[in-house]
């Protein structure tokens, strides 16, 4: 029986260690692929040329259209929390968001091109010092689009009354799914690497979304409820800029040539027949279940 038990011993040591061999093993190949994927990113970004500006720098700036008669807005039953219904008792759905003939919440950015010899994605542009922020006011996300830099400070506060849960499913950055109390210290992230666009949500407010779109460098603008933007500092050169919308993922691209110190004009139209099914479904947006549970204070 002694001898029996001892074989049964070695098994169980030698299933151990296969265990823990494969883990290891298991390991090592997920940092190798997190290094092919660029997993080292100050590197990678401390190896890109520091862009200094020549004082010539231009600008781009247009106005969004919307071409065709667009969907009626649709309004946003928060019923099932009190305090949401009370403080937006005739809120609406913000994505598609159309003021007479010209369209809000429209992400404007410069997706490659050339400053002199150099591509623009291989500068470097420091971040601002300023941190981006993100609200949870009137249980909205405001602003409904914003644009961030790599790099930069990232903050999400929340202004309510009541709890929220801010998820937030980054593919090329780390997720993360945070629960926020009322009155909570604003959750503060960084974003390493460009994205366009990461998609934020509240688990336990399905009708919040917002969208955040980061760059490696500021050439980006949102337009304003009279369809209209800005990107300031762009420096000469030729350029491939998106206007990106939710309801248009495709989006819209020209290319636009910047000199020395012009304001270059820049305009875009989208139409109906570009809307996405989601965007056309008739009836107001209800609370449904949310199908994903809270992660109270949790972090992918």
């Amino acid at each position: 029986m002694q001898y029996n038990r001892a074989r049964f011993l070695v098994a169980l040591l030698a299933a151990f260690c296969l265990l823990a061999f494969a883990v290891a093993c298991s390991r090592s190949a997920d940092d190798e692929t997190d290094a092919a994927d660029g997993g080292d990113d100050s590197a990678e970004v401390a190896s890109l040329t520091p862009y200094k500006p020549s004082g010539q720098e231009g600008s781009i700036a247009g106005t969004i259209n919307f071409s065709g008669a667009a969907p009626a807005p649709k309004g946003i039953s928060m019923d099932a929390d009190p305090v949401c219904a009370s403080s937006s008792p005739d809120a609406q759905a913000e994505d598609l968001v159309v003021n007479g003939d010209k369209l809000q919440n429209v992400f404007v950015y410069i997706k490659e091109g050339k400053v002199g010899d150099k591509n623009i994605t291989s500068l470097r542009f420091d971040p601002p010092a300023q941190a981006a922020t993100l609200d949870q006011r009137g249980c909205k996300y405001v602003p409904h689009v914003l644009g961030v830099q790599v790099n930069q400070q990232f903050n999400v506060l929340n202004s309510d009354p009541t709890a929220h849960n801010v998820n937030a499913d980054a593919k090329q950055n780390e997720k993360f799914n945070q629960g926020q109390s009322p009155g909570a210290a604003p959750i503060v992230k960084q974003f390493k690497r460009a994205e366009t666009v990461i998609p934020v949500k509240c688990n336990q407010h399905p009708w919040m979304r917002a969208y955040v779109g980061v760059l490696q460098h500021p050439f980006f603008a949102v337009t304003d409820k009279d369809g209209k933007f800005e990107i300031k500092g762009v420096p000469a050169g030729t350029y491939t800029v998106v206007a990106w919308h939710e309801k248009y993922p495709q989006g819209l691209t020209q290319s636009i040539t910047v000199g020395a110190s012009e304001a270059k004009q820049a305009d875009f139209s989208f139409t109906p027949q570009q809307l996405t099914a989601e965007s056309v479904e008739g009836g107001s947006l209800r609370l449904m279940p949310a199908l994903e549970l809270p992660m109270l204070g949790a972090h992918h």
